[in-house]
């Protein structure tokens, strides 16, 4: 029996020495991949202490200007107005101005002169009816369809008869005060004498008046496209100038008022265009001896015109 029990011993040692053995090379292999440098180096293991992710609680602030900044988005441009900011120099009798207003960016371009002023005429028969049509919504009433028609042959044949009556109804002189505050022109002023045909307005105004029929400023959201449609199919004696000189197609696009005068007491005619176009809006304005006739002025108005358009493509 006790030879037995020395057999059983002697054979567990190699059991114990292996278990040793197995515990030992373990604890090697785990001091291998916790030691810096070694072919067995684990990642977690090497960056033992050190964050994942970056330690903001460092102290040092962050430098945003060494931060990538986003590459902006390039603004698109603008389509060139029709027209050319220069000078001109034309064989024109007498005074003449013209200005245009790009309604999109409010820029003002034209003549040296365009701040100097003339009186209307027939021009002005635009801002009597929207300032009209204007007051009326205001007022919450709705002009009958007689008064509508009134208005149409204001605009479209320059009836002089109905456009006193329609200067009474919005106060003379007071509708002009209105327009100067209302479109935020800076040469204008009413006539001396109150009436409509004596108003004066520079060209760079007139434009200004263009943009503030366009925008809906001078006879308010519900009338403006109903006037703008109006301007478009002026006819007869008073169908000339700006509109002219774009092609036959594209006039009829173009909203206009013009006016043409004699003034005995200056022995002067007096021949004003204006014009709203896609994204612009013109005036021009002509003075010259009364003998000429209007003929003279009205194609004047167009040859200024002319003079200033950017070339055809």
């Amino acid at each position: 029996m006790a030879g037995n029990r020395r057999r059983g011993r002697r054979d567990a040692r190699p059991l114990k020495l292996a278990a040793v053995a197995a515990i030992l090379i373990g604890l090697v292999l785990v001091s291998l991949r916790l030691l810096p440098g070694s072919p067995l180096e684990s990642a977690a293991a090497s960056h033992w202490g050190a964050p994942t992710t970056p330690d903001r609680s460092t102290g040092k602030p962050t430098d945003r200007n060494s931060r990538p900044k986003p590459t902006p988005s390039p603004t698109p441009s603008l389509e060139p107005l029709p027209f050319q900011d220069k000078q001109i120099d034309l064989d024109i009798k007498g005074w003449y101005a013209w200005s245009v207003l790009d309604t999109r960016t409010g820029k003002i371009i034209g003549s040296q002169n365009m701040d100097e002023t003339s009186t209307t005429a027939s021009l002005i028969k635009s801002w009597i009816v929207a300032d009209y049509l204007r007051k009326a919504a205001e007022s919450g009433q709705t002009p009958s369809d007689a008064k509508l028609a009134d208005a149409t042959r204001i605009i479209r044949d320059s009836d002089n008869t109905r456009a006193e009556q329609f200067y009474n109804s919005v106060g003379r002189s007071a509708s002009i005060k209105r327009l100067i505050s209302i479109c935020k022109t800076t040469d204008s002023s009413p006539a001396a004498d109150g009436g409509w045909s004596r108003t004066n307005l520079s060209p760079r105004d007139t434009a200004r008046l263009g943009a503030c029929i366009a925008d809906g400023r001078a006879a308010g959201p519900k009338w403006t496209e109903w006037l703008l449609n109006e301007m478009r199919q002026v006819r007869g004696a008073g169908d000339f100038g700006i509109r002219k000189a774009f092609p036959a197609a594209e006039q009829k696009t173009i909203a206009i008022k013009n006016g043409w005068i004699d003034r005995t007491r200056e022995q002067e005619m007096h021949i004003n265009c204006l014009a709203i176009g896609d994204n612009w809006t013109m005036g021009v304005m002509v003075r010259y001896p009364i003998g000429m006739g209007y003929e003279y002025g009205m194609k004047n108005c167009q040859k200024i015109t002319e003079a200033v358009l950017r070339p055809a493509t």
